[in-house]
């Protein structure tokens, strides 16, 4: 893309692994390394997993050759506790559908979980929901008792003002009066 980003954050690692390390098997198209480093250098990477998969590329090397430790910068530091107002939806119109919304808040610098959890703390028979562990973090099995399905091709996507998360529950931090959807979809 025009901004150096590789497909999104989360791929972003593996493609500059890829391009470092496999230059000498093919002939790359130019591309503005620089540009792609600095992409990755201003997102604040917060799972374990994503950081140790980006490292590598930074210092020129594979994950699998990375070796040593390398220095992670320290994460910035947070404004003073503060509440934000979030709005918070769950929609689906694949089947039985329903819609509900409600406006919750929450401390400054909340994630998205944080958020599904006031929402459910507020509204427990609607805005139930489940996670499973991951090695990128809680990943959302279901919400309001419809869980997503393999066969059926179905899951939890959510959105904020109609445009795609690019991060998971765990990390997405949200801003005041946002409004993040979550959507039954077929992928």
């Amino acid at each position: 893309r025009h901004n150096g980003m590789i497909g999104n954050i989360y791929s972003m690692d593996l493609a500059l692994q890829a391009l470092e390390t496999s230059s000498e098997f093919y002939a790359p198209r130019k591309w503005d390394r620089a540009q792609a480093f600095r992409v990755v250098y201003n997102h604040d990477y917060q799972q374990p997993m994503a950081i140790a998969q980006v490292l590598p590329p930074l210092v020129g090397k594979s994950y699998l050759n990375a070796g040593g430790v390398c220095h992670v910068p320290a994460l910035p530091l947070s404004r003073p506790a503060a509440s934000i107002t979030v709005q918070f939806s769950i929609t689906n119109t694949l089947k039985n559908y329903f819609h509900y919304s409600t406006s919750v808040e929450v401390p400054y610098n909340s994630t998205l979980l944080q958020v599904m959890k006031a929402a459910r703390k507020e509204k427990p028979n609607i805005f139930c929901f489940k996670t499973k562990k991951t090695c990128w973090g809680p990943f959302v099995t279901s919400i309001h008792g419809l869980a997503g399905n393999k066969t059926e091709r179905t899951y939890w996507q959510f959105f904020s003002c109609w445009s795609p998360l690019e991060e998971g529950v765990g990390t997405y931090k949200l801003k005041n009066w946002e409004h993040i959807q979550a959507i039954f979809s077929i992928y």
